[in-house]
This record gives structure tokens, C-alpha cells and sequence, in this order.
């Protein structure tokens, strides 16, 4: 069964160690430029990492988590404008991370009733809807300010820049989400929601809660999102609906999960650091080619590599071992 995962081993536990050190010491070896590109790679592929509590477990592929990074955006500055300059700033985003938390939490359970009980492409269309939606209204309705926008107060910290800072604090949000995949594809709930992916009618009928399992998934996996614009918003400074409430963050999320391997921990940090080089840096200078060059990647993973870069490399191997032991075999 996909469920069952062997244990970490010890050259697997040295290597992490190893990454993660390497990645503390980034920030102060780095250029600006070059944390700013690690910034986008760590948070977009922590939130990648999030898509995949429910895409990669499951076959509900949500086409609208933008809806829930724009909620948690605009949950945390408006609590922050509510508390007024008087409440130091690293207290008022921790209050705004809770009540966007929150608020999230309970979208996510309301939203989760109704289109949870919709497969495949309806599932992916409800969900798109439900972005736009959400993003219309902040649009529309002056009290969300989501037309023209607010800004948001600097959060410092003695020694640090601020872009050493959020490089920071989004490296502890990837080990968060890294942490809770791990956990959860270990435990009964991440076995239950992969027999979901593998056949819903069939878990139902062996006993698996599926409704629960899916709710379950779906809300922790809102709510992380919700974390992640809340800190985004922050490292920018200034946001509006059209800053949060973007398309192109949801499709990215799945874009990121299958150039690295849905389903998988390192795939969704391994497609966000691939396509935000290749965007970035390779093709800095050539903004018009950005979406016809993630057209083509796309194009040719579903094409080439329908399991990721992971699954590419993992098919590689098992030829290879299955020809040396024909090899030995024949010998």
C-alpha cells in the first residue's frame, strides 16, 4: 500500500540536518537579490508542501488555495489596523497569524461541507470560483480595502535586515509544513486518505471515514495557507486584493507538486526552486516568455514525467536494479 512509508533512516536525518544548516547560514553569506529569490522558494514551496496535504494524498486537486492565502492576508491586516500603532509589531502579527487562523478555520469548515462532496473537475472548478469570489468581494465592499489597498507596519528585529528576517521566518514556516506532511503521511490519517486517492467507493466500504479524512486534510491545509499570506503580506508591506487574490498562486502550487513529484515531501520544494530560477533568473529579462515557458514545462512533465522529477529518478533506479539482477540472473 502507498501508505506504508519505512522509516527514516540515518543518512536521511544527516542530510536534512546538513540542508538545514546550510540554510540557516544562507542569510548571512547571501546577496539581497539572491535571499529574495530563497524567500520565494522557501514560502512558495512550503505552501506547495501544504497543496499536498489534500492534493497529494488524495485526487481532490484544489484549483482556488489562493482564496485562502488572500483570506489570512486580509484577516491579519485588518485585525492590524484594528489594534493601532500602540501594540508593538511582532505582537500584532502574532495576533493576526491566531485570528487568521481562525477565520480560516471556519471558511475552510463551511467551504469544506458543500464542495468536498464534489470529485474531479467539479471539485477544481468550486473551488476556483470560490477564490474569485472572495477576491471580488474584498474588491467590492469598501470596509475590506481591497481595491486600494492598506499598508502594514515593518516588523524589525535587532541584527537582522529585513530581508534576512522573512527569509527566516519562512524557513520555519517550510519546516512546519514539512513536519505536518511527514507526520501525516505516517499516521492513520494519511493511510486513509491515500486509499481515498486510490479508490473513494472502496475506502468507504472498508470503513475508512472518508468525509472526515477530507475535511480533516482540507482544513489543515487552508489554514497553512492562511499562515503563508499572512506573512507574505507582511514582507511586502502593502497589499491589495489583486496582491493576494491571484490565479496564478493556486496553479502554481500544482505546477510547483508535479514538476517535483506530487505526494512527495522534497517534490513540491524541489518544482518551487526549478520554476522560480527558471522564471527568475534564467528569464529575468524576458517577462513575455514566463507563461509560455511554464506552459511547456508543464506540457512536457504530464508528457514525460506524469510523477515528478521524484518519480522519474525513482522509475530510473528501479529499472536499473531490475536489469543488474536480469544481469546477474543470466550469468
Amino acid at each position: 500500500m502507498r501508505g506504508f512509508h519505512k522509516p527514516i533512516s540515518s543518512r536521511q536525518w544527516g542530510l536534512s540536518a546538513l540542508l538545514l544548516v546550510g540554510a540557516v547560514a544562507l542569510p548571512f553569506v547571501a546577496s539581497p537579490f539572491e535571499l529574495r529569490l530563497a524567500q520565494q522558494i522557501l514560502l512558495f514551496g512550503g505552501l506547495a508542501v501544504a497543496w499536498n496535504l489534500l492534493g497529494g494524498f488524495t485526487t481532490y486537486w484544489s484549483f482556488g488555495h489562493a482564496a485562502f492565502f488572500g483570506l489570512g492576508a486580509f484577516a491579519a491586516g485588518l485585525l492590524g489596523q484594528q489594534l493601532g500603532p500602540e501594540v508593538p509589531v511582532a505582537l500584532r502579527l502574532v495576533l493576526g497569524l491566531l485570528f487568521a487562523m481562525a477565520v480560516t478555520l471556519a471558511a475552510a469548515v463551511a467551504v469544506a461541507l458543500p464542495v468536498l462532496r464534489l470529485r474531479g473537475i467539479y471539485f477544481a472548478i468550486a473551488m476556483l470560483a470560490f477564490a474569485q469570489i472572495l477576491g471580488e468581494v474584498s474588491k467590492t465592499f469598501d470596509v475590506f480595502q481591497g481595491a486600494i489597498g492598506f499598508t502594514l507596519p515593518i516588523l524589525k528585529v535587532p541584527g537582522l535586515a529585513k530581508v534576512q528576517l522573512f527569509y527566516f521566518l519562512f524557513l520555519v514556516f517550510l519546516m512546519v509544513c514539512i513536519g505536518l506532511f511527514v507526520v501525516m503521511r505516517r499516521s492513520r490519517l494519511g493511510v486513509g486518505l491515500t486509499c481515498i486517492g486510490q479508490d473513494e467507493d472502496t475506502a468507504a466500504m472498508l470503513g475508512v471515514p472518508t468525509e472526515r479524512y477530507k475535511l480533516t486534510a482540507f482544513v489543515i491545509s487552508a489554514v497553512l495557507t492562511a499562515v503563508g499570506g499572512v506573512l507574505y503580506s507582511y514582507s511586502l508591506g502593502f497589499m491589495t486584493a489583486d496582491t493576494v487574490f491571484r490565479i496564478d498562486i493556486s496553479l502554481n502550487l500544482i505546477l510547483y507538486s508535479m514538476v517535483g513529484g506530487i505526494g512527495t515531501v522534497a517534490g513540491p520544494i524541489i518544482g518551487a526552486a526549478i520554476m522560480i530560477l527558471l522564471t527568475q533568473v534564467v528569464l529575468g529579462d524576458l517577462l513575455d516568455l514566463h507563461m509560455l515557458v511554464t506552459g511547456a514545462v508543464l506540457v512536457a512533465m504530464v508528457t514525460l514525467a506524469p510523477k515528478g522529477l521524484i518519480g522519474l529518478v525513482r522509475d530510473m533506479r528501479r529499472r536499473r536494479e531490475e536489469t543488474t539482477v536480469e544481469e546477474g540472473a543470466a550469468s
